[in-house]
């Protein structure tokens, strides 16, 4: 779906990206993570031809995304962190911009709508941040894109309204569509990724399937003498070490590989090698 190879990019003298390589496949909600500062957005904006590398390449189904090219932008949708919308109502807003969008379908707005207990006839410039941004991601999944980007689609809405983020997305997900989540709130999306992609130091320093991460690593609230990393928590010790038997597997700890992945990248990196 999305290929970027030996990517180089800069803000200025701001080094962002040396040499960055990732794929991105169909049928997989990905979970783009990194520091503050790391290159998130930027990468984002890249994988869309909103910024262009200034050396490598990027493409979208076999399509050069610095061309635009109207077919690739067709199947494509970005939730930017930060957004305005019109001064109309819903009904409007999806009358003008629902044409952009081929595959665009209402029953799924429809469907997206009730997930977040939202109505057609809502004023868009009457909605606080948090409905204004589900609002936005009710269009943007009934786009029905074949790669939909959301950066931090969670800041700004309540607990119950992150619950109903997690079921609309899933239920809009299909083996064709490709979703690239962006978040600091790995907790939000806990159960919904199935890739994490960790990004740090102007590459791509990790990057497995949930079920492989499940499969080598165990998240262990003991400390142990194989540990990998331990970190304090509140008293006692968090640790990820190697799995050992089939029947160690233990949940994925996403805020505990990342922190882990950063501290000991080398031996995280040693573990999948294997």
């Amino acid at each position: 779906m999305i290929l970027i190879d030996n990517i180089k990019f800069s803000y200025g003298k701001h080094e962002v990206f040396d040499n960055l390589s990732l794929q991105f496949c169909e049928g997989t909600i990905y979970g783009l993570l990194g520091l503050n500062g790391a290159g998130k957005s930027t990468l984002l904006y890249l994988m869309c031809g909103l910024l262009f590398p200034q050396g490598g390449k990027i493409e979208f189904n076999g399509m050069d995304v610095t061309k635009r090219n109207p077919n690739a932008l067709a199947d494509m949708f970005l939730v930017p962190e930060e957004f305005e919308l019109p001064r109309v109502t819903f009904e409007k807003y999806v009358k003008l911009n629902a044409p952009f969008y081929p595959k665009f379908s209402r029953e799924t707005l429809d469907k997206c709508l009730s997930g977040f207990n939202m109505d057609i006839n809502i004023r868009l410039d009457k909605l606080s941040m948090g409905q204004k941004k589900k609002a936005f991601m009710c269009f943007a999944l009934a786009a029905n894109t074949s790669l939909l980007i959301m950066d931090e689609p969670t800041n700004g809405l309540d607990i119950p309204s992150k619950s109903q983020f997690r079921q609309v997305v899933s239920s809009c997900m299909d083996d064709h569509r490709t979703i690239i989540i962006s978040t600091h709130q790995v907790a939000d999306v806990q159960n919904l990724i199935d890739h994490i992609t960790i990004i740090d130091g102007k590459k791509c320093v990790f990057d497995q399937s949930v079920i492989d991460i499940e499969k080598n690593l165990i998240f262990s609230a003991s400390t142990s003498e194989n540990a990998i990393y331990s970190q304090d928590n509140f008293g006692g010790k968090l640790s990820v070490i190697k799995r050992l038997d089939d029947d160690s597997e233990t949940p994925l700890n996403i805020e505990l590989l990342f922190n882990a992945v950063l501290a000991e990248r080398e031996k995280i990196s040693d573990v999948f090698k294997k």
